[in-house]
């Protein structure tokens, strides 16, 4: 039987994505909207069901009349509506946004201003609503180190503090993650608003961009985009690390068997103790683009699946669980220029033959 609307949806998408069957795809923005780059795209699900989206968007990557916007989905309905600036600093350009709400209802804007010509002078600044993100506080700095970005939402940790996935970035050349490239985390105390940050993860070619995942109170992993450049490779592989003492220390990083084509990940926790990573499994292209998912505790992952196939590229994967317990991503196509949202039930990736 035929899913009309969702084969309208199909039919809507410029030079159309085909997602597996069982997935839900919607093209959210492309470049008729105002601005034409789109990347990356961040969400999350508010207390009362609506979706948030955020993304920054302008003339192109490095343009300096990027700004963050912001656009609603509202629960039970079918559009979302048109995207709003929510933040823009003169002269500058915006970068990476994270949008998320806290367990005390606040919701939390994470975005980058770039101060020069790479995003290795970046910075990291914030913005707080108390309305469901109906309207935003002032920007305020909560990384003032050069180089310091962002791409990944926070976990709430055992003791109640925040954990924010964040990088430290170096280099001066567009096309190449330098070596000594860095993740950490910033960890924050809603008593005391105060953030500290934690040691940095180390590696062979450097990584950035973590995704973590909290197993028990005091075991957490992360998975991070591997630095170095864009040419075609042998050994790029995602990197692994672990905290023992609940995100306070990290572990140096290790490589995977996942490969990874210098493209960002997303990695998390859902409700029955799963673990879902999404990436690209591929070492030089950003396509496909693959759930996989452990029930042993990131031991194995023998539940695989390509959710997104073809030329490509579908990037920056952004992964929630909403209250209905399906699974929502997502991700960039089209130059930069598309963003697309789909979801999908679990079981659509345990139902495949596991991967041994």
């Amino acid at each position: 039987m035929i899913d009309w609307p969702y084969l309208t949806i199909l039919l809507c998408i410029p030079t159309a994505l085909f997602a597996a069957d069982g997935i839900q795809l919607e093209r959210v923005f492309g470049p008729e909207q105002p601005c034409k780059y789109k990347h990356p795209a961040s969400f999350t699900q508010l207390a009362g069901g609506d979706l948030y989206l955020t993304y920054y968007g302008g003339a192109g990557e490095y343009a300096t009349d990027t700004a963050v916007w912001g656009a609603r989905k509202k629960k039970g309905q079918d559009k979302w509506t048109a995207p709003q600036v929510i933040a823009d600093t003169p002269w500058r350009s915006e970068g990476n946004s994270v949008v998320w709400q806290a367990p005390d209802g606040l919701v939390w804007l994470f975005f980058l201003t770039r101060y020069g010509d790479t995003w290795s002078t970046s910075r990291i600044k914030a913005k707080i609503s108390k309305d469901g993100a109906n309207s935003w506080s002032d920007p305020f700095m909560i990384a003032f180190e050069q180089g310091m970005m962002i791409r990944s939402h926070p976990i709430v940790l055992a003791d109640g503090d925040y954990l924010l996935p964040v990088y430290h970035e170096t280099g001066h050349d567009r096309e190449i993650v330098g070596p000594d490239s860095t993740s950490l985390f910033l960890r924050f105390n809603p008593r005391t608003k105060t953030w500290t940050e934690t040691n940095r993860i180390k590696s062979r070619i450097g990584n950035i961009q973590p995704a973590v995942a909290r197993i028990t109170d005091d075991y957490l992993v992360c998975y991070c985009r591997r630095g170095g450049g864009y040419d075609p490779c042998a050994d790029g592989w995602l990197v692994r690390a672990e905290s023992h003492d609940g995100g306070k220390t990290w572990s140096m990083g290790k490589e995977t068997k996942f490969p990874n084509p210098n493209s960002a990940v997303d990695f998390i926790k859902l409700r029955n103790g799963h673990l879902l990573l999404v990436y690209n499994d591929n070492m030089n292209d950003r396509t496909p683009l693959t759930v996989a998912i452990s029930t042993d505790n990131d031991k194995t992952y023998p539940y695989r699946r390509n959710v997104m196939q073809g030329p490509g590229p579908f990037a920056y994967p952004v992964a929630i669980q909403t209250q209905d317990d399906k699974i929502h991503i997502v991700f960039t196509s089209h130059d930069r220029t598309v963003i697309n949202h789909m979801s999908f039930n679990e079981q659509l990736i345990l139902s495949t033959k596991p991967n041994r």
